[in-house]
């Protein structure tokens, strides 16, 4: 997972090129870089959960998440 994060966020320029814009980042990021920097962004975010994975504090965090959906269950 690190290393293909790391290939999104460094080839985002082929990523664009093959696979176009996407307009919800070209919306709400910038009108020309938006799109580049949308695949950078999920490159960052799939390198952190790879690093999370690889430590193995996926499962905390995963608590820490969904622990107020948990909480409230009255068991």
């Amino acid at each position: 997972m690190i290393i293909v994060g790391f290939l999104i966020v460094l080839k985002s320029e082929w990523m664009l090129h093959n696979f176009g814009r996407i307009g919800f980042f070209d919306q709400h990021l910038g009108a020309e870089g938006g799109t580049r920097l949308g695949y950078k962004l999920i490159g960052v975010f799939v390198i952190f959960i790879g690093f999370l994975v690889f430590t193995n504090m996926i499962n905390g965090l995963l608590l820490w998440v969904f622990s107020p959906m948990f909480r409230f269950q009255g068991v």
